[in-house]
């Protein structure tokens, strides 16, 4: 299943792509999909219900309606950085020898196709296409081997950042990490069923049409297993918390000299399987 929401008025309503275009109109369901929808069994109790009601169900075109976040809100927003060998290069790192962990703010999180608003003082906000997993059950203390039990699906997460507040002013990656529009994630969380290999996708981002991120998530120096795994040693991961798992090199400050973005600009970015998003930059005032 392609999990998704969007917005119908001023309400959200959870739904699932049937087609590329096509979106089925889930709300009668009498869930969202978040935190309790995962704990209690919701993706055996969803695919039970679309396959008695699926044929009654009203039905949208993606392209007429605004894509919401395509899980609600997570409790946590855990990304793991310098994650790609490709990566940690272009930034004069050394690959780590274990996963660097930072959160972003929940009130990041937004719709895949939203306005990526740069804020009013920042001025080296950047791009990462990433691979992020939601959590399907609490997760503490797991093997490697029993990792991807623990995953609900996958999807697309731009992890924006401003590199001044996040490297230049102290070292606190978060606050870089956290402005509103930081976190856009879908078009659609895919159920871990539709992903052969999280290990082995292809990723993307062009910049107002030229392609300067790509890649492939075999590149990770710590693969999926690895990341929840490490993860669950040091907190309970609980269902619909969202793990965002790095970026491959092309990133803004990469570049000599570096690139940010600025207002008009236009990302876009897809997954292998996943979907792609689209971003148009504007200035907060």
């Amino acid at each position: 299943m392609r999990l998704t929401r969007y917005y119908e008025n001023d309400s959200i309503v959870p739904g699932v792509f049937i087609s590329d275009s096509e979106i089925l109109n889930c709300a009668e369901f009498g869930a969202d999909w978040g935190e309790s929808f995962f704990e209690n069994d919701g993706l055996v109790r969803l695919k039970e219900f679309l396959e008695d009601q699926k044929q009654a169900l009203p039905k949208v075109r993606a392209n007429e309606v605004r894509l919401a976040p395509a899980v609600a809100r997570p409790s946590k927003i855990i990304c793991i950085g310098l994650n790609y060998a490709s990566h940690a290069q272009e930034a004069g790192m050394e690959a780590p020898s274990e996963p660097v962990v930072f959160f972003k703010a929940s009130t990041a999180w937004a719709g895949p196709n939203d306005a990526i608003v740069i804020p009013k003082d920042s001025e080296k906000t950047d791009w990462e296409v990433e691979l992020a997993l939601v959590i399907g059950k609490r997760a503490k203390y797991v093997s490697e081997q029993e990792a991807l039990d623990y995953v609900a699906g996958y999807g697309i997460h731009n992890d924006y950042s401003e590199r001044e507040w996040q490297l230049e002013r102290g070292g606190q990656w978060v606050k870089g990490k956290s402005a509103d529009t930081y976190a856009p994630f879908g078009p659609y969380m895919a159920t871990s069923d539709e992903v052969a290999d999280p290990n082995h996708l292809g990723l993307w981002l062009n910049l107002n049409g030229k392609r300067i991120q790509e890649g492939n998530t075999s590149d990770f120096i710590f693969n999926i297993q690895q990341v929840v795994s490490y993860l669950s040693n040091y907190m309970t991961l609980l269902p619909g918390d969202v793990i965002s798992t790095g970026t491959p090199a092309g990133v803004g400050l990469g570049f000599n000299p570096p690139i940010y973005l600025k207002q008009g600009d236009v990302v876009e970015l897809g997954i292998d399987g996943l979907g792609r998003q689209k971003q148009v930059a504007v200035k907060e005032r």
